[in-house]
């Protein structure tokens, strides 16, 4: 906008110079015209600079002359600028005037000068705005990737924009967006602090009766009562163990003991210990509804208890939710676990696993992807949910260095 009207001050300061100046000489040239108008018609020597059809005479103005009427025009040769004026004569000639025509010459600097000044205080602005501009950005730039971080799960991060910590200097829109996003990372640090305090703690609490219960059951005599109850202790217990593990995931506390791991031999006994009874060997194992592909066996550094958590919790979730067969495949240090069920539900393929949230009336507390997916982040690796082309859910690890 500054160059604009600069430049628009430019030119409306052109114009009106231009047209002031040749108005002037031109009521000049006229008065010229009529001084030797009046001693050609007396027969008085005419003035200097006039006379009948003068060499040079511009060709359209000697036109104009010799049909009658008069007129002005600015010479286009010359050493130097001159203004013309003529007028009709006896004997259909033509009577005109030369006069010296300074204010070209005035125009051309004023042009000069407003093109200087235009340029010196375009290149001022540019300058100016592109420091201020930068300074503005630098600060959004930096407010944009403490955003990212915290929606990665970096609740320690903050701005920390100096004018939004000075109350006393001016806040700016920069500041007031950053001093908003600190305040909101606060609070939320907080309130997920508090609910992870809440759940260890409950989690905490339940363990010692729970383990008093589960001893209590195993006590009571034989019989179909005594499954039930047994069967719901064993639930809670799990329920409670789980409880404990996201706990430790949400603090960020857990961290993996690394170990040379072959990748196939702990495939298969994920599934054997889910139940699945996947058969032994380099090649391809099948049990129970659980088969086990070795396409490709790695020896990977990685912490085998946790990988086998999650594998075991994704093998669990296929037969729970899904339909046979469940195929697990090992190609280097990529893991598959498939299903042939209905697939994942929409809100977990564009959200990921959300606690105690299971679709379609399903048994669980939605609690299984969610510990394999906190341990695969202990772990480095990626975990991703999908749906398969052909029906079913697929469930990809990835492990780091693969």
């Amino acid at each position: 906008m500054c160059c604009g009207l600069a430049a628009l001050l430019g030119i409306l300061v052109h114009v009106s110079v231009t047209d002031q100046t040749v108005g002037e000489a031109r009521e000049h040239a006229l008065d010229r015209l009529a001084e030797a108008t009046e001693a050609f018609e007396a027969g008085d020597r005419l003035p200097p600079g006039a006379g009948v059809d003068l060499a040079g005479l511009p060709a359209g103005l000697r036109a104009l002359a010799e049909a009658g009427k008069r007129g002005t025009t600015v010479g286009a040769g010359g050493p130097r600028p001159t203004m013309w004026a003529a007028g009709p004569a006896s004997g259909g000639r033509a009577l005109a005037v030369q006069v010296d025509y300074a204010g070209a010459r005035t125009i051309d600097g004023l042009d000069r000068a407003i093109l200087g000044s235009s340029a010196l205080a375009i290149g001022v602005t540019l300058l100016v705005g592109a420091f201020a501009v930068t300074r503005v950005t630098r600060r959004l730039h930096a407010t944009a990737q403490v955003a990212r971080r915290i929606s990665a799960g970096d609740l320690d991060a903050r701005v920390r924009d100096p004018r939004a910590e000075d109350r006393t200097s001016p806040q700016d829109e920069v500041a007031a967006v950053a001093g908003a996003l600190d305040t909101m990372a606060s609070s939320l640090q907080s309130k997920l602090l508090s609910e992870q305090r809440f759940t260890a703690d409950v989690a905490h609490e339940l363990r010692t009766p729970l383990t008093g219960l589960h001893a209590a059951a195993e006590l009571l005599p034989p019989g179909r009562p005594t499954e039930l109850v047994r069967d719901r202790v064993a639930a809670l217990r799990t329920l409670t163990e789980d409880l404990l593990e996201i706990s430790r995931l949400d603090a960020r506390r857990e961290r993996a003991e690394v170990d040379a791991v072959r990748l196939g031999a702990v495939a298969e006994r994920v599934v054997r210990a889910s139940g699945a009874g996947a058969a032994a060997g380099s090649g391809t194992g099948t049990g129970a509804g659980t088969e086990v592909r070795v396409l490709r066996d790695a020896v990977v550094e990685t912490d085998r208890r946790r990988l086998e958590r999650v594998l075991g919790n994704l093998v669990a979730n296929a037969h729970k939710h899904g339909r046979g067969p469940v195929t697990l495949t090992v190609d280097g240090g990529v893991i598959t676990v498939r299903d042939h069920g209905d697939g994942y539900p929409e809100y977990l393929l564009g959200h990921g696993p959300q606690r105690f949230r299971t679709e379609g009336g399903a048994k669980g507390h939605g609690l299984g992807l969610t510990i394999a997916l906190g341990q695969a982040e202990v772990l480095g690796a990626g975990l991703v949910f999908a749906n398969a082309v052909g029906g079913g859910a697929v469930a990809v690890l990835t492990l780091a260095g693969a």
